[in-house]
Order: C-alpha cells, then sequence, then structure tokens
C-alpha cells in the first residue's frame, strides 16, 4: 500500500480520481500540532527557543488513524499545500506519526497532469522553509503574548496586541487621525446634463469657490436660457496595458471592488476552487505563467477575439521574496469559462478567467479627452460670461484586451465623439452646497494594497489580519470602510506611544525580509530570534512599572458629574469610551460620551455564593441585565435565571459535563449554544444540537440549513463535512 497525505478531505477526493487506485489518500484536516495556550509551555527561550508542540485538542484520532496507516504503507507521500505553512505541516505529520523518510510532493494546480508529475518527482521536506515558518510562529507568540499581556494590566483585560496586526491597525488609526483633524472647505457645485449631437448623454461640472448664492443664481439662470456649445476639446491617444495576471493580495482587492467580498470570504472560495482542480494555488506573490498556460491562452485569444490580439508578456516579480508558489493565480483549463458549484465560485472563477486571458492580450487605445463647454452670449447683449464646464473621460477607439475584462472598461468616464462648435442640448442643471471632504478610511481591499506596499505581511496573512481586527473589536466595518472603534484608537494610541519602534513599518518589513533569508538558508533561526527578543523583552519589562492607563484625558468642562457635580475624565470599558466622575472610586458617577447619564451596578444585599467575599450587583448588559459578583472581573459568578435557561433550553443534554442542559445564548457573533452550567463548563457549539452524537469523535451533532446538512460540530473532526450527510 502507498499512502498520500494531503491537508482537507476535498482535495483527498479530487486527487483520488487522478491516481487509479494506486494510493491510499487521506487529510490530516490542517493542522494537527500547535503551541500550547500556556506560554511558559510552549517555547524554552534559554535552551534556544524551542518551540514545544501537542496535538490540537480534537486531532487525536487523525493523527491515530495515519499512524496505524502508515505503518502499513510501503511508501508514504506529504503533499500538504506548497508554501511554508504547508511545509511546517508536512513536517508536523512527521513528527506526530514518527514516520523515518516521507517523500514530499506539491501540487501548485490539483489536475490529472499535475499531480501524476508531481508524483513521479518527489523531494525532501525542505527544512529551511519549515524552519521560517516555525520562526513566524514563535515570533508572533512572543510578541502577541508579552504585548498583550502588559496591555492587559496597563488599559484593560481582554485586549490583545501582534507583531502584523498592530501594525496594521496603527496604519487605520493613522487615517483616523488625519479625518479628524481635516477642516473642510464649503464650495458649490453645478452640474449640467447634456446630450450631444448622437443623443449620448454626459454631465458637465463647474466647480465655483465660496461666494454668495446670487452669483450661483445668476450662473444657473444663463445657463438655462443660453444655447450650450462645446468650446475646448483636450484629446491624446493613449494605451491601457493589461495588468498581470492575479497574486493572493491583488485578487483580495479586486473580489472585494467587483464583488463585494471580503477577504477571508475570497480566499475561502478560492481554496475550493483550488481543491477542485479549477485554479492553481491560491497563495503566491508571483505574476509568472508557464508556458504550458500561456499556449493555452494563445488558442483561447485566437478562438474568442483574433490571433493578432494574442501578445504573450511577462511581469515583472512584485515581491523581491515572491517565495510562496511559483505561477501567479489561473485557470488550469483556460477553455473553461463557466466554472464553479455555487455562484461565488463561479463569479470568482471568471474574475480570474478574465484576468488571466487579459494579461496576454495586445493594449487597449483609449483617447483621453478633456471637453469644456459653455453658454454663448450674443455680442450684442450686455449679460456677462459664466466660468466654463468641463468633463474629463476617455474613448475607446480599439478594445484589445479590455474585449476578455469588458469590466474594466467602468475604471473610465467614456465620453462620445464631439468636434468643437458641436452644439449640445441641455437637459438640467443642478447645483449642491457642498463641503470638500476628508480622505477615505480605508476599505478591506485598500488596506491590503497598503500592507503590501509598506512590506508588512505576506499574501497568507492579508485576511487573517483583516478578521482578527474585526474579531477583538478593534475596527468596524460600514459600508465597506474599516472604522476603528475606541478600543482599537486606545490600543493603538498606547502600543505607538510605548512600542511605536516594534510596530513600525520598518521593523515590521524588516522582521519579513529576515523571515525570508531563514527559508533560504541564508541566517541561522536561533540568532534571529535572540537578536530580537532579548531587547525586545526588556523593553516590555521597563514598562511593567509604568501607572496603569486609567484616564484617556479630561473631559469637556460644561460636563459634570451626575452624583457629586465634579469634573470628569474619558475612561475606557468593554464596549468603548465612557465619562466616569473623577473622584472613583468615591463617586461611582457615569456618563456616556455624548454626556447622558449612565446607571452604575446596582448593589444587592446578597453575597456572591462562589467567592463569599463581595456583594451580587444587578448589571447592565448587551444582551439586558444580568446578576454577578461585584468583584468581577476577579471572581466570574453569574447568577443564573432559571425561567430564563428554562424557556432557553434545548432539551438536549451536555455530552461534556452529563448534567446541564445545552442552552440557546447570544454573544457578539450572534447565536450560539452551551451548557446551562457555564462558566464551571464550557462547552459550546454554533448551530443547534440535535441530540445524537457524531459516531467518529462523539461530539453533539448540530441542525443544518437548507445548503448545509447535519454535521458535527467538531470543526477538525474527520466527519465535519458539510457537503454530505455524516
Amino acid at each position: 500500500m502507498k499512502l498520500l497525505i494531503v491537508e482537507s478531505p476535498a482535495k483527498a477526493k479530487t486527487i483520488s480520481k487522478y491516481l487509479d487506485n494506486l494510493y491510499t489518500v487521506k487529510a490530516s484536516v490542517g493542522h494537527i500540532r500547535d503551541l500550547p495556550k500556556s506560554n511558559k509551555k510552549a517555547i524554552d527561550i534559554e535552551n534556544g527557543f524551542i518551540p514545544h508542540y501537542e496535538i490540537s485538542p480534537g486531532k487525536e484520532k487523525v493523527v491515530s488513524e495515519l499512524k496505524s496507516l502508515s505503518k502499513k504503507a510501503d511508501e508514504v507521500l506529504l503533499a500538504t499545500d506548497p508554501d511554508r505553512e504547508g511545509e511546517a505541516i508536512a513536517w508536523h505529520i512527521k513528527e506526530a506519526i514518527g514516520l523515518k523518510n516521507p517523500k514530499r510532493v506539491v501540487f501548485h494546480e490539483i489536475t490529472k497532469e499535475a499531480v501524476q508529475e508531481a508524483i513521479n518527482h518527489p523531494r525532501d521536506i525542505d527544512d529551511n522553509l519549515r524552519k521560517a515558518q516555525e520562526a513566524r510562529r514563535v515570533l508572533d507568540r512572543l510578541v502577541g503574548y508579552d504585548l498583550s499581556g502588559l496591555i492587559w494590566k496597563k488599559v484593560r483585560y481582554g485586549l490583545s496586541a501582534g507583531r502584523v496586526q498592530s501594525p496594521a491597525l496603527r496604519i487605520l488609526m493613522e487615517r483616523e487621525r488625519e479625518i479628524r483633524a481635516f477642516k473642510s472647505e464649503k464650495y458649490w457645485n453645478i452640474s449640467a446634463d447634456v446630450l450631444s449631437a448622437s443623443k449620448t448623454p454626459f454631465t458637465l461640472i463647474c466647480i465655483i469657490e465660496p461666494r454668495d448664492n446670487k452669483e450661483v443664481e445668476r450662473i444657473v439662470k444663463i445657463g438655462n436660457e443660453g444655447n450650450w456649445t462645446v468650446i475646448g476639446l483636450d484629446e491624446s491617444e493613449a494605451k491601457r496595458t493589461p495588468r498581470p495576471p492575479f497574486i493572493t493580495s491583488t485578487l483580495q482587492q479586486s473580489a472585494s471592488t467587483r464583488l463585494g467580498m471580503s477577504p477571508s470570504r475570497t480566499m475561502g472560495v478560492a481554496q475550493k476552487l483550488y481543491e477542485e482542480g479549477f485554479i492553481t494555488y491560491m497563495r503566491t506573490d508571483s505574476t509568472a505563467l508557464s508556458s504550458y498556460a500561456q499556449n493555452q491562452i494563445g488558442e483561447v485569444v485566437g478562438k474568442k477575439f483574433g490571433q493578432e490580439l494574442y501578445v504573450p508578456r511577462v511581469f515583472s516579480k512584485k515581491s523581491k521574496n515572491a517565495q510562496e508558489a511559483h505561477e501567479a493565480i489561473r485557470p488550469t483549463h483556460l477553455s473553461d469559462e463557466n466554472v464553479g458549484h455555487t455562484p461565488e465560485q463561479k463569479s470568482l472563477y471568471k474574475l480570474i478567467w478574465q484576468r488571466t486571458v487579459a494579461s496576454q492580450m495586445s493594449d487597449a487605445r483609449i483617447l483621453r479627452t478633456k471637453m469644456t463647454a459653455n453658454v454663448i452670449i450674443p455680442s450684442n447683449t450686455s449679460g456677462q460670461a459664466i466660468p466654463d464646464f468641463t468633463i474629463n473621460g476617455s474613448r475607446v477607439i480599439n478594445p484589445g484586451w479590455l474585449l476578455a475584462d469588458p469590466d474594466a472598461r467602468s475604471e473610465d468616464v467614456e465620453l462620445p465623439k464631439v468636434t468643437v462648435g458641436e452644439k449640445l442640448t441641455l437637459k438640467e442643471i443642478k447645483t449642491e452646497e457642498k463641503e470638500t471632504q476628508p480622505p477615505f478610511r480605508y476599505s478591506e481591499a485598500g488596506l491590503i494594497k497598503e500592507l503590501e506596499k509598506r512590506g508588512i505581511g505576506r499574501p497568507s496573512t492579508y485576511a487573517s489580519i483583516i478578521k482578527t481586527l474585526e474579531e477583538r473589536g478593534y475596527v468596524d466595518k460600514i459600508n465597506k470602510a474599516l472604522n476603528p472603534t475606541d478600543t482599537g484608537d486606545v490600543v493603538s494610541s498606547f502600543l505607538e506611544q510605548n512600542f511605536g519602534n516594534y510596530i513600525s513599518d520598518t521593523f515590521t518589513a524588516e522582521m519579513e525580509d529576515k523571515l525570508d533569508t531563514i527559508s533560504r538558508g541564508e541566517i541561522d533561526y536561533e540568532k534571529t530570534l535572540k537578536d530580537f527578543y532579548k531587547p525586545f523583552s526588556k523593553d516590555v519589562k521597563s514598562k511593567e512599572k509604568m501607572e496603569k492607563v486609567t484616564n484617556l484625558g479630561e473631559a469637556d468642562n460644561s460636563i459634570v458629574c451626575p452624583k457629586c457635580s465634579s469634573s470628569m475624565v474619558i475612561k475606557l470599558s468593554k464596549n468603548g469610551k465612557f465619562l466616569s466622575c473623577s473622584k472613583f472610586p468615591e463617586c461611582n458617577g457615569a456618563r456616556t460620551m455624548e454626556g447622558k447619564e449612565l446607571e452604575g451596578p446596582k448593589e444587592l444585599d446578597e453575597i456572591c455564593p462562589k467567592c463569599g467575599k463581595s456583594k451580587l450587583v444587578e448589571r447592565e448588559g448587551r444582551f439586558g441585565k444580568f446578576i454577578s459578583c461585584g468583584s468581577y472581573p476577579k471572581c466570574k459568578f453569574i447568577k443564573k435565571d432559571a425561567e430564563l435557561e428554562r424557556q432557553n433550553s434545548t432539551g438536549v443534554k451536555c455530552p461534556l459535563c452529563k448534567d446541564g442542559m445545552m442552552t440557546e445564548r447570544r454573544g457578539r457573533f450572534g447565536l450560539f449554544y452551551s451548557c446551562s452550567n457555564y462558566p464551571d463548563c464550557k462547552n459550546a457549539i454554533k448551530a443547534k444540537p440535535t441530540g445524537k452524537l457524531c459516531p467518529v469523535c462523539g461530539a453533539l451533532m448540530m441542525e443544518g440549513t437548507k445548503t448545509i446538512p447535519e454535521r458535527c460540530s467538531v470543526k477538525t473532526c474527520p466527519n465535519h463535512n458539510p457537503h454530505k450527510l455524516v
């Protein structure tokens, strides 16, 4: 028997079809080992930053099965993803199941030809790539734990910081401060909707600096009464060169802009397309295309658009350390245009197909145009001239690559062909008093572009960076814009003031370069970490004596404490900023940032049954009132509402403590189901339990939806497959 181990069950299923039953294909279901949660046990700093790995919870049966199969196998191939993380997973599998000489194969695309070619050319696990990934993991743990621990003590319990997450937050806050400092100026925007002689509509614009309304009224009056004419044309022919094929960052940006997909969603959909064999590997910073792909594109262009439009191109490498995969993201078979099982997969595949084909086509020729128009005032009248109205746009002379990617045409305003002296027909003239706008907040696509520009993070990390910022409550996504929250503001300000050199662009980019040099075997893993951690830990320790950052500044003098009329200060709670009495804790008066009075916790005549020291208090939470210990967070006792527990009970017994009932609850991410004995029992799942137990791992089964049937509640369970019943 020959054993081939991949990461994903879907990938295993696809690959099995191409190996003619010569291999048993099994999935590790992602990572099987990781650092323990306790930082004291995780890394042996003194003996050379040696990480101590543990089998990930829920992966015990996966490891046991792989170990059993490997003992029966004549040959074991490790075919995890073709990047550093995949190399690390392959090494972890080798170590966990005790393989002596496993071979490593990589699939940059999952097609029959590529799979069989890779199987015929195995190699050893690349230890340099593995060490680079290990260095990243250890580095992130050291920075995250040390900085987060300090923030817990000096700002607020439960906050976090990260080596790459914090520089990204700093970028968002830098823009936010620009917006706050911006002073707007008023102006008038006068627009004239007109028709050309060919009846093509377009809009001319005139910007008027702040003046009295009479000037605006005069322009509108003359504009409505006069005859509009083209008085000037400034035209210049230009070329629009196609963009390179997608790399990870540009795919995330385009999917966000055109399809409205978040980076994490884009990568999830792309992963499915890759595992089904529809596209090449989606974590890459290389724009290269193989000769095989070039030939396929040439055939497609010849059949669909004309062979004369096929122009083979080689794009320069965007990243100086393009190390992930060897090719850009492209369809594995260019002849297929409509591919995918879901609307999202089809939309993303179409986007990739268009970009790939367009990249190898001739330039589009366009005529960039600035048109000027005005009302012709007869010389025998006493009327005064009005300012010119203009519009900038372009006209496509030869579409070239835009035939393959027509959606890219919308990036320019297309103007009709006109001539100087041509009469225009006015449809309507409108005025609007406006204000100059501050810089835009970053969208997800904009932040990814900025991170890439500054050398922060890597293709595989962009989506997780943004997801982490949202999950931590540091940013809110409002109308596609990433808005820093009060908590994000306070955390970023604290880090900038105290650890600015560690969250700077320079430091973060240089550290990425060092990880790249480790992957090439040019510098030592231990020395790199030692050179960083020694001064870093010293800086962290030096800040431990600083006072706790409880006050974030003084409130407006006009706002006083509702209880004692003293001045107020700005503080941070888990729900954002609020105003607190400056005499706290003697006085617990509080207000919202807008000045509305806040009611503090109401003390009850009942001692906490858990700690036996503090009185219970009634608090107002995000989801209503509840009763808890007055010493929270030292004592986390919460008094249960028996009636509410009864109403929300699912009737399913908790399989973990075998005493409580699974109960419906609501958290920051929506509905979930947990044991009624929480916090003593922390069993929790995302969907409503069915009462059945998984035949593989014994965990609860959850209800499905119209598209996802019943499945195991443990995501790492081998039977956790949303596409078929367990």
